[in-house]
């Protein structure tokens, strides 16, 4: 049964405020400013929240942890200024690139070996091949960033899937469920700056976002709660 502790749920409710604030002051240029508070405390609270409730976890496992969530951290503000240049959004995959690796080695840190994703892998495989057939006609100088990218966090993806069994079932569904949103994150991006714009984009591709950093972070500190 998924519940969450009486810091958790504090946290949860500060969580949503920052979310909900930074949606709203997002879609309005009256309270523009304030964005650029709000986006970044996205992570920022994740980051300080994991930090002081991970001491029990393992000392490598929670330095990755926090070293994606900087990874994230600098890739939001450098996404938040891309129309001043576009090298920024090249910088910005940079960095979600990088915060994604991270993941990966915290997710393998936890790998079931007698588990074969050959049947989970052909479905993300088709599920990228698709979203590619979309995305290829406007990626020009991108292409070849935008394929590393979406090759990354499929493996993201896949080390996520493959800690089934061999941690707690909470922390397991909660940080397999971030990385899908986090994939959904991605693709929403991709779609709407390469394919065609989205309605509503910014409120699905902050949500699908944040709740994937939400699911990630106490899915992992779930670990942290058993090993005591």
């Amino acid at each position: 049964m998924f519940t969450l502790s009486k810091s958790e749920k504090t946290f949860s409710i500060i969580f949503a405020f920052i979310v909900i604030a930074e949606l709203i002051t997002a879609a309005s240029q009256a309270y523009i400013k304030w964005h650029y508070l709000f986006k970044p405390a996205i992570v920022i609270s994740l980051l300080v929240f994991f930090w002081k409730k991970s001491k029990t976890l393992h000392t490598k496992l929670r330095l990755f942890v926090v070293l994606a969530l900087v990874c994230s951290f600098i890739g939001d503000v450098l996404l938040m200024f891309v129309e001043l240049s576009p090298n920024y959004f090249l910088f910005g995959l940079v960095s979600f690139l990088m915060a994604h690796i991270m993941y990966v080695i915290v997710f393998l840190h936890h790998r079931n070996k007698a588990l074969k994703p050959l049947g989970f892998v052909s479905v993300l495989l088709l599920y990228a091949i698709s979203l590619f057939y979309l995305l290829k006609d406007g990626l020009n100088d991108m292409l070849i960033p935008v394929i590393v990218y979406m090759l990354v966090i499929l493996s993201m993806s896949t080390a996520a899937y493959l800690r089934q069994k061999k941690v707690p079932r909470i922390s397991f569904i909660l940080v397999f469920i971030g990385a899908l949103l986090f994939m959904m994150s991605d693709s929403l991006l991709a779609l709407n700056k390469f394919y065609t714009p989205l309605a509503y984009s910014n409120i699905s591709i902050i949500l699908t976002y944040a709740l994937a950093q939400y699911c990630i972070v106490i899915g992992l500190l779930k670990l942290s709660q058993t090993s005591r």
